[in-house]
């Protein structure tokens, strides 16, 4: 069975461009026309991807994004109309995989498309055993994390940052090196993503003990 691509856009003739070459590389396309009917087919229908126009009648892109992410991990690549790093920074801290500015090249949405689904069926190659970090507890296999026991809800690329940072207790990693590790190499997002994800770890994993240490002019470590 294909991947089905969810296309979001209030504009037919970039969905229907999207369309044409999605389906030449075998994906399965549907699409919605306005935020609250997108945010109905995502959580009914489940995707493998949504590209995601920010703006859109009802609904914008942005809050399409913040309900979705409540409930879903799905991955989502935003269109912007504006060359503008506010929406990018924005749309990336509620939880975008990856942006493209309109007009864009069907060719790189597919290919970026391929690269974010490539990522998102990686396996854990992590040690069956859990990682105990003093009262922090990862179950690599089950990508499950507690605190104190208490389990910790956390996205995927949070969790594979978070599981990085603590097999490697004490090693520093550059803003560079954790997006080739945790994003991939083909990866054409900026090194701020690495600081909104460390952002989303430090307010969820709240009394975790060691901290997730910013070593200034460098990255970052799990002391």
């Amino acid at each position: 069975m294909p991947d089905t691509i969810l296309i979001v856009d209030d504009e037919q003739h970039i969905i229907d461009l999207a369309k044409m070459y999605l389906e030449q590389e075998g994906f399965r396309v549907a699409n919605a026309n306005d935020g609250r009917s997108a945010v109905q087919k995502i959580l009914a229908d489940k995707p493998a991807l949504v590209i995601l126009d920010l703006m859109l009648p009802g609904l914008d892109g942005w809050e399409v994004c913040r309900r979705v992410r409540a409930e879903s991990d799905v991955p989502i690549v935003m269109l912007t109309a504006r060359n503008d790093d506010i929406d990018k920074i924005v749309g990336l801290e509620l939880g975008a995989d990856d942006y493209l500015t309109k007009p864009f090249n069907p060719r790189e949405l597919v290919a970026r498309i391929k690269a974010i689904l490539r990522r998102t069926d990686r396996r854990p190659t992590a040690p069956a055993n859990a990682i105990n970090v003093d009262n922090l507890t990862i179950y690599p296999e089950k990508r499950e994390v507690q605190i104190d026991e208490r389990s910790v809800d956390l996205r995927m690329k949070e969790f594979d940052l978070l599981l990085t940072l603590a097999e490697n207790r004490g090693m520093v990693f550059s803003r560079e090196k954790l997006l080739n590790i945790v994003w991939g190499y083909d990866f054409a997002g900026e090194t701020r993503t690495v600081d909104v994800h460390v952002a989303h770890l430090r307010h969820k994993l709240q009394g975790m003990r060691p901290a997730i240490e910013t070593v200034w002019g460098v990255g970052y470590k799990l002391d």
